[in-house]
């Protein structure tokens, strides 16, 4: 039988803090838009890399508050992995082992909602991670799916993915240097920001709202 990892510290404050209540109006509400580059789309046999956290106060992004970290894994990333986020075994030498970049997610989680693009890759990989530590995954707000809201009541429905670079675009937005786990992480807050903004001015957008907007189905996990 196996045995559940006890909670960490950082896991015990996530527990005990509650987040945002459903009703709470968005600017009201603490959020954090996070990225992973991984090895690999296969949660079962692949590993986080590196971790991009940025957090959102008051409907501004907090740049000073941003974490970036690598995390060490001797698992080679797959060819269409390596070629998107130039990360090799060599590059994360010395870098943090998988249960610090954890306690760093859950401290920068802690009292916040998360918001993902393309919610389904990093809750398939953290999920897991987080239920091995007695914690479950919080309800989060998806950037692209959101983008597809807005772009719908606009009349223009994107073929295929929405890719975050293309959101930014649509948005008129500058995306950050793609494939680096921060700079995906400020634009998706960037993206959420004024996505959330759009919204709210046709109707007021609570933590609720911006969560069931992402409730979707699912896009197929890819590279993006």
């Amino acid at each position: 039988m196996k045995l559940r990892q006890a909670r960490s510290g950082a896991a015990q404050r996530f527990h005990a803090t509650g987040r945002p209540a459903s009703s709470t109006p968005w600017r009201e509400a603490s959020w954090c838009a996070l990225d992973l580059e991984l090895t690999g789309l296969n949660p079962q046999a692949d590993h986080i890399i590196a971790v991009g956290i940025v957090p959102i106060e008051s409907g501004r992004v907090a740049v000073g508050h941003a974490r970036y970290t690598l995390v060490a894994t001797d698992r080679p990333s797959n060819p269409g992995a390596v070629l998107t986020h130039k990360l090799r075994v060599a590059d994360l030498a010395g870098a943090p082992a998988l249960d610090e970049a954890l306690d760093a997610i859950l401290e920068e989680l802690t009292g916040r909602v998360p918001v993902f693009h393309v919610a389904a890759v990093e809750r398939a990989f953290l999920a897991p991670l987080l239920k091995r530590r007695r914690v479950r995954m919080p309800a989060a707000a998806d950037t692209e799916s959101i983008g597809r809201l807005w772009l719908g009541e606009r009349a223009v429905m994107p073929r295929g993915g929405l890719s975050l670079e293309r959101l930014a675009e649509r948005l008129g937005q500058r995306a950050e240097a793609p494939h680096h786990a921060l700079a995906d992480a400020l634009t998706t807050a960037q993206a959420f920001i004024a996505l959330a903004s759009h919204l709210d001015a046709s109707s007021p957008q609570t933590v609720g709202s911006l969560i069931a907007a992402g409730e979707t189905p699912p896009t197929p996990l890819r590279f993006r």
